[in-house]
Protein backbone atom coordinates (compact mmCIF):
# COMPACT_ATOMS: atom_id res chain seq x y z
CA UNK A 1 0.00 0.00 0.00
CA UNK A 2 2.81 2.39 0.70
CA UNK A 3 4.69 1.56 -2.47
CA UNK A 4 1.29 2.07 -4.85
CA UNK A 5 0.97 5.64 -2.54
CA UNK A 6 4.48 6.58 -3.12
CA UNK A 7 4.52 6.00 -7.12
CA UNK A 8 0.86 7.92 -6.94
CA UNK A 9 3.13 10.79 -5.81
CA UNK A 10 5.90 10.18 -7.77
CA UNK A 11 3.32 10.55 -11.36
CA UNK A 12 1.89 13.40 -9.78
CA UNK A 13 5.21 15.12 -8.97
CA UNK A 14 6.25 14.55 -12.69
CA UNK A 15 3.03 15.95 -13.89
CA UNK A 16 4.20 19.43 -13.92
CA UNK A 17 7.37 18.58 -15.38
CA UNK A 18 5.58 17.07 -18.15
CA UNK A 19 3.54 20.10 -18.41
CA UNK A 20 6.89 22.78 -17.99
CA UNK A 21 8.47 20.42 -20.94
CA UNK A 22 5.31 20.85 -23.66
CA UNK A 23 5.64 24.83 -22.99
CA UNK A 24 9.35 24.46 -23.99
CA UNK A 25 8.54 22.63 -26.79
CA UNK A 26 6.21 24.69 -28.06
CA UNK A 27 8.19 27.59 -27.28
CA UNK A 28 11.33 26.34 -28.38
CA UNK A 29 10.75 27.30 -32.32
CA UNK A 30 10.74 31.17 -31.41
CA UNK A 31 13.51 30.12 -29.27
CA UNK A 32 15.72 29.05 -31.31
CA UNK A 33 15.09 31.97 -33.99
CA UNK A 34 15.45 34.70 -31.20
CA UNK A 35 18.64 32.79 -30.23
CA UNK A 36 19.87 32.59 -33.75
CA UNK A 37 18.82 36.38 -34.53
CA UNK A 38 20.74 37.31 -31.26
CA UNK A 39 23.91 35.09 -31.90
CA UNK A 40 24.17 35.58 -35.79
CA UNK A 41 22.82 39.13 -36.03
CA UNK A 42 25.61 40.61 -38.07
CA UNK A 43 25.55 37.31 -40.61
CA UNK A 44 21.76 38.44 -40.99
CA UNK A 45 22.64 42.05 -41.15
CA UNK A 46 25.04 41.50 -44.55
CA UNK A 47 22.66 38.94 -45.44
CA UNK A 48 19.48 40.79 -45.52
CA UNK A 49 19.68 43.42 -48.43
CA UNK A 50 21.68 40.91 -50.97
CA UNK A 51 17.80 38.55 -50.31
CA UNK A 52 15.94 41.95 -50.59
CA UNK A 53 17.70 43.04 -53.79
CA UNK A 54 17.48 39.40 -55.20
CA UNK A 55 13.53 39.04 -54.25
CA UNK A 56 13.07 42.45 -55.97
CA UNK A 57 14.99 41.53 -58.94
CA UNK A 58 13.83 37.68 -59.81
CA UNK A 59 10.66 37.73 -57.46
CA UNK A 60 8.55 40.89 -58.89
CA UNK A 61 9.27 39.30 -62.66
CA UNK A 62 8.32 36.32 -61.44
CA UNK A 63 5.03 36.89 -60.08
CA UNK A 64 3.93 39.57 -63.02
CA UNK A 65 5.15 37.14 -65.42
CA UNK A 66 2.58 34.76 -64.00
CA UNK A 67 -0.22 37.56 -63.52
CA UNK A 68 0.59 38.36 -67.37
CA UNK A 69 0.17 34.44 -68.25
CA UNK A 70 -3.46 34.90 -67.03
CA UNK A 71 -4.27 37.85 -68.96
CA UNK A 72 -4.84 38.33 -72.88
CA UNK A 73 -2.22 41.21 -72.30
CA UNK A 74 -0.37 42.76 -76.01
CA UNK A 75 1.07 45.31 -77.39
CA UNK A 76 -2.11 47.08 -78.25
CA UNK A 77 -3.73 46.77 -74.41
CA UNK A 78 -1.25 47.43 -72.11
CA UNK A 79 -0.56 50.66 -70.61
CA UNK A 80 1.38 52.83 -73.17
CA UNK A 81 2.03 56.73 -73.98
CA UNK A 82 1.81 57.62 -77.36
CA UNK A 83 2.97 61.32 -77.95
CA UNK A 84 1.38 63.34 -75.11
CA UNK A 85 -0.98 60.70 -74.83
CA UNK A 86 -1.22 58.01 -71.89
CA UNK A 87 -3.08 55.11 -72.51
CA UNK A 88 -4.50 53.18 -69.98
CA UNK A 89 -4.17 49.29 -69.80
CA UNK A 90 -7.46 47.39 -71.43
CA UNK A 91 -6.56 43.58 -70.92
CA UNK A 92 -8.45 41.52 -69.39
CA UNK A 93 -8.12 38.16 -66.35
CA UNK A 94 -8.63 35.14 -68.79
CA UNK A 95 -7.83 32.58 -66.44
CA UNK A 96 -6.14 29.75 -67.66
CA UNK A 97 -6.78 29.79 -70.97
CA UNK A 98 -3.48 30.51 -72.36
CA UNK A 99 -2.43 27.68 -70.80
CA UNK A 100 -5.10 25.33 -72.21
CA UNK A 101 -4.66 27.09 -75.12
CA UNK A 102 -0.62 26.74 -75.14
CA UNK A 103 -0.92 22.87 -73.96
CA UNK A 104 -3.66 21.46 -76.79
CA UNK A 105 -2.16 23.26 -79.79
CA UNK A 106 0.68 21.93 -81.71
CA UNK A 107 2.82 24.59 -81.74
CA UNK A 108 4.14 24.62 -78.08
CA UNK A 109 4.36 20.19 -78.19
CA UNK A 110 6.68 20.49 -81.36
CA UNK A 111 8.79 23.05 -80.36
CA UNK A 112 8.54 20.88 -76.69
CA UNK A 113 9.58 17.78 -78.65
CA UNK A 114 12.46 19.53 -80.45
CA UNK A 115 13.89 21.42 -77.19
CA UNK A 116 13.64 18.24 -75.57
CA UNK A 117 15.87 16.38 -78.34
CA UNK A 118 17.87 19.36 -78.30
CA UNK A 119 18.66 18.89 -74.58
CA UNK A 120 19.55 15.45 -74.50
CA UNK A 121 21.60 15.34 -77.26
CA UNK A 122 23.64 18.25 -76.33
CA UNK A 123 24.05 17.05 -72.60
CA UNK A 124 24.97 13.31 -73.30
CA UNK A 125 27.33 14.79 -76.18
CA UNK A 126 28.58 16.51 -73.89
CA UNK A 127 28.67 14.71 -70.66
CA UNK A 128 30.77 11.67 -72.95
CA UNK A 129 33.27 14.12 -74.73
CA UNK A 130 34.25 15.57 -71.27
CA UNK A 131 34.41 12.60 -69.26
CA UNK A 132 36.74 11.23 -72.32
CA UNK A 133 39.02 14.48 -72.20
CA UNK A 134 39.31 14.27 -68.50
CA UNK A 135 40.67 11.18 -68.55
CA UNK A 136 43.13 11.61 -71.47
CA UNK A 137 43.99 14.57 -69.41
CA UNK A 138 44.21 12.88 -65.89
CA UNK A 139 46.99 10.84 -67.13
CA UNK A 140 50.94 11.97 -67.24
CA UNK A 141 50.71 12.86 -70.63
CA UNK A 142 53.53 15.24 -71.69
CA UNK A 143 52.32 19.20 -73.09
CA UNK A 144 49.46 18.44 -70.17
CA UNK A 145 49.14 21.40 -69.34
CA UNK A 146 49.02 23.16 -72.54
CA UNK A 147 46.12 20.80 -74.02
CA UNK A 148 44.13 21.80 -70.77
CA UNK A 149 44.84 25.30 -71.91
CA UNK A 150 43.75 24.89 -75.33
CA UNK A 151 40.85 23.01 -74.37
CA UNK A 152 39.09 25.33 -71.81
CA UNK A 153 39.56 28.09 -74.31
CA UNK A 154 36.06 28.14 -76.10
CA UNK A 155 34.67 28.46 -72.35
CA UNK A 156 36.76 31.88 -71.56
CA UNK A 157 35.81 33.16 -75.04
CA UNK A 158 32.34 35.35 -74.89
CA UNK A 159 29.50 33.19 -76.12
CA UNK A 160 27.90 35.82 -78.44
CA UNK A 161 32.06 35.67 -80.04
CA UNK A 162 31.96 32.12 -80.69
CA UNK A 163 28.32 31.78 -81.63
CA UNK A 164 29.60 34.64 -84.90
CA UNK A 165 32.85 33.25 -85.47
CA UNK A 166 30.89 29.52 -86.57
CA UNK A 167 28.38 31.54 -88.10
CA UNK A 168 30.93 32.54 -90.22
CA UNK A 169 32.17 28.56 -90.66
CA UNK A 170 29.32 28.12 -91.25
CA UNK A 171 28.28 30.41 -94.22
CA UNK A 172 27.36 28.47 -97.29
CA UNK A 173 29.04 30.83 -99.84
CA UNK A 174 31.99 31.52 -98.11
CA UNK A 175 32.43 29.65 -94.87
CA UNK A 176 35.25 27.82 -94.11
CA UNK A 177 33.85 24.39 -93.99
CA UNK A 178 32.65 24.39 -97.62
CA UNK A 179 35.48 25.58 -98.96
CA UNK A 180 37.24 22.39 -97.36
CA UNK A 181 34.85 20.72 -98.94
CA UNK A 182 34.96 21.97 -102.03
CA UNK A 183 39.01 21.48 -101.64
CA UNK A 184 38.13 17.37 -101.76
CA UNK A 185 35.53 17.52 -104.99
CA UNK A 186 32.18 17.88 -102.53
CA UNK A 187 29.24 20.17 -102.48
CA UNK A 188 28.68 22.83 -100.23
CA UNK A 189 26.18 22.21 -97.28
CA UNK A 190 23.44 24.39 -96.02
CA UNK A 191 24.39 24.47 -92.79
CA UNK A 192 22.04 26.95 -91.32
CA UNK A 193 19.56 26.65 -94.73
CA UNK A 194 18.25 23.07 -94.79
CA UNK A 195 16.18 22.00 -91.13
CA UNK A 196 18.08 18.81 -90.62
CA UNK A 197 21.56 19.99 -91.25
CA UNK A 198 20.62 23.13 -89.41
CA UNK A 199 19.73 21.01 -86.09
CA UNK A 200 22.97 19.27 -86.10
CA UNK A 201 25.07 22.70 -86.54
CA UNK A 202 23.17 24.11 -83.45
CA UNK A 203 23.99 21.09 -81.46
CA UNK A 204 27.36 20.92 -82.42
CA UNK A 205 27.97 24.72 -81.55
CA UNK A 206 26.63 24.24 -77.92
CA UNK A 207 28.23 21.16 -77.10
CA UNK A 208 31.53 22.66 -78.47
CA UNK A 209 30.64 25.85 -75.95
CA UNK A 210 30.04 22.97 -72.93
CA UNK A 211 32.64 20.83 -73.33
CA UNK A 212 35.56 22.81 -71.18
CA UNK A 213 32.86 23.46 -67.97
CA UNK A 214 32.60 19.51 -68.32
CA UNK A 215 36.11 18.55 -68.74
CA UNK A 216 36.83 20.63 -65.99
CA UNK A 217 34.33 19.13 -63.52
CA UNK A 218 34.87 15.62 -64.27
CA UNK A 219 38.51 16.14 -64.46
CA UNK A 220 38.30 17.72 -60.44
CA UNK A 221 36.26 14.97 -59.48
CA UNK A 222 38.86 12.57 -61.26
CA UNK A 223 41.65 13.67 -59.57
CA UNK A 224 39.94 12.94 -56.04
CA UNK A 225 39.55 9.84 -56.38
CA UNK A 226 42.25 7.96 -54.49
CA UNK A 227 44.95 6.08 -56.77
CA UNK A 228 45.46 3.13 -54.26
CA UNK A 229 41.98 2.12 -55.76
CA UNK A 230 43.48 1.46 -59.34
CA UNK A 231 46.84 0.30 -57.94
CA UNK A 232 44.63 -2.49 -55.53
CA UNK A 233 42.69 -3.30 -59.00
CA UNK A 234 45.02 -3.62 -61.00
CA UNK A 235 46.97 -6.29 -58.86
CA UNK A 236 43.75 -8.01 -57.98
CA UNK A 237 43.67 -8.48 -62.18
CA UNK A 238 41.04 -5.85 -63.08
CA UNK A 239 41.31 -4.80 -66.82
CA UNK A 240 40.96 -1.08 -67.91
CA UNK A 241 37.08 -1.14 -68.67
CA UNK A 242 36.70 -3.34 -64.93
CA UNK A 243 38.34 0.26 -63.04
CA UNK A 244 36.82 2.55 -65.11
CA UNK A 245 33.17 0.54 -64.61
CA UNK A 246 34.27 -0.18 -61.01
CA UNK A 247 36.16 2.68 -59.53
CA UNK A 248 36.32 5.82 -61.67
CA UNK A 249 32.05 5.76 -62.49
CA UNK A 250 31.36 4.88 -58.99
CA UNK A 251 33.87 7.86 -57.71
CA UNK A 252 32.64 10.13 -60.15
CA UNK A 253 28.99 9.53 -59.42
CA UNK A 254 28.46 12.61 -57.07
CA UNK A 255 30.54 14.89 -59.24
CA UNK A 256 28.56 13.83 -62.34
CA UNK A 257 24.84 13.98 -60.95
CA UNK A 258 24.94 18.17 -59.89
CA UNK A 259 27.38 18.89 -63.71
CA UNK A 260 24.40 16.58 -65.55
CA UNK A 261 21.47 18.61 -63.88
CA UNK A 262 22.98 22.34 -64.48
CA UNK A 263 23.85 21.08 -68.01
CA UNK A 264 21.01 20.14 -68.59
CA UNK A 265 19.13 23.37 -67.30
CA UNK A 266 21.23 25.88 -69.17
CA UNK A 267 21.18 23.85 -72.41
CA UNK A 268 17.05 23.95 -71.71
CA UNK A 269 17.64 27.94 -71.99
CA UNK A 270 20.15 28.09 -74.21
CA UNK A 271 19.30 31.21 -76.02
CA UNK A 272 22.85 32.63 -77.50
CA UNK A 273 23.46 29.40 -79.41
CA UNK A 274 20.08 29.41 -81.38
CA UNK A 275 18.89 32.69 -81.47
CA UNK A 276 22.07 34.27 -82.88
CA UNK A 277 23.14 31.16 -84.74
CA UNK A 278 20.29 30.62 -86.58
CA UNK A 279 17.14 32.64 -85.00
CA UNK A 280 15.21 29.42 -84.98
CA UNK A 281 15.39 28.87 -88.66
CA UNK A 282 15.43 27.93 -91.21
CA UNK A 283 11.30 28.12 -90.82
CA UNK A 284 10.62 26.93 -87.16
CA UNK A 285 13.33 24.15 -87.32
CA UNK A 286 15.63 24.69 -84.53
CA UNK A 287 13.02 26.97 -82.24
CA UNK A 288 13.10 25.62 -78.80
CA UNK A 289 10.60 26.86 -76.17
CA UNK A 290 13.07 30.04 -74.88
CA UNK A 291 13.31 31.65 -77.82
CA UNK A 292 9.80 30.94 -78.95
CA UNK A 293 8.71 32.64 -75.97
CA UNK A 294 11.10 35.56 -77.06
CA UNK A 295 9.53 36.05 -80.16
CA UNK A 296 6.36 36.44 -79.04
CA UNK A 297 7.30 39.71 -77.02
CA UNK A 298 9.78 41.00 -79.60
CA UNK A 299 9.23 39.93 -83.35
CA UNK A 300 5.61 39.28 -84.06
CA UNK A 301 3.08 42.02 -84.31
CA UNK A 302 1.06 42.70 -81.94
CA UNK A 303 3.97 41.83 -79.46
CA UNK A 304 2.07 38.97 -77.24
CA UNK A 305 3.11 39.82 -73.48
CA UNK A 306 0.76 37.15 -72.33
CA UNK A 307 1.46 34.01 -74.81
CA UNK A 308 5.48 35.02 -74.05
CA UNK A 309 4.72 34.79 -70.29
CA UNK A 310 2.40 31.83 -70.43
CA UNK A 311 5.97 29.95 -71.93
CA UNK A 312 8.08 31.02 -69.35
CA UNK A 313 5.99 30.06 -66.84
CA UNK A 314 5.62 26.64 -68.27
CA UNK A 315 9.55 26.49 -68.79
CA UNK A 316 10.16 27.03 -65.02
CA UNK A 317 7.62 24.23 -64.47
CA UNK A 318 8.98 22.28 -66.60
CA UNK A 319 12.47 22.36 -65.18
CA UNK A 320 11.38 22.48 -61.68
CA UNK A 321 9.97 18.84 -61.93
CA UNK A 322 12.75 17.24 -63.88
CA UNK A 323 14.80 18.70 -61.35
CA UNK A 324 12.66 17.22 -58.26
CA UNK A 325 12.24 13.83 -60.35
CA UNK A 326 15.82 13.89 -61.00
CA UNK A 327 16.66 14.77 -57.05
CA UNK A 328 14.31 11.84 -56.61
CA UNK A 329 15.81 8.96 -58.31
CA UNK A 330 19.08 10.40 -56.62
CA UNK A 331 17.94 9.83 -53.08
CA UNK A 332 16.65 5.73 -54.37
CA UNK A 333 19.90 5.60 -55.51
CA UNK A 334 21.49 6.72 -52.29
CA UNK A 335 22.63 10.20 -53.34
CA UNK A 336 22.16 13.03 -50.86
CA UNK A 337 22.38 15.55 -53.25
Amino acid sequence: MAVHTSGQSVAKAAEPNRARGRRRDTAGAPGKLRRALSTHWYAWAMVTPVVIVIGVIIGYPLVRGVYLSLTNANERNVERSIGVNHLPATYEFVGLDNYADALTGSQFLDTLGWTLVWTVSCVAVTFGLGLALANILNRRIAGRSFYRMMLILPWAVPGFVSVFAWRFLYNEDNGLLNKILAGGGLDAVPWLNDPTWAKFSVIAVNVWLGVPFMMVALLGGLQSIPGELYEAAEMDGANAWQRFRHITMPGLRSVSTTVVLLSTIWTFNMFPVIFLLTRGGPGEATQILVTQAYKFSFEISPRDFAQSSTWGVLILVLLMVFAAVYQRVLRKQGETW
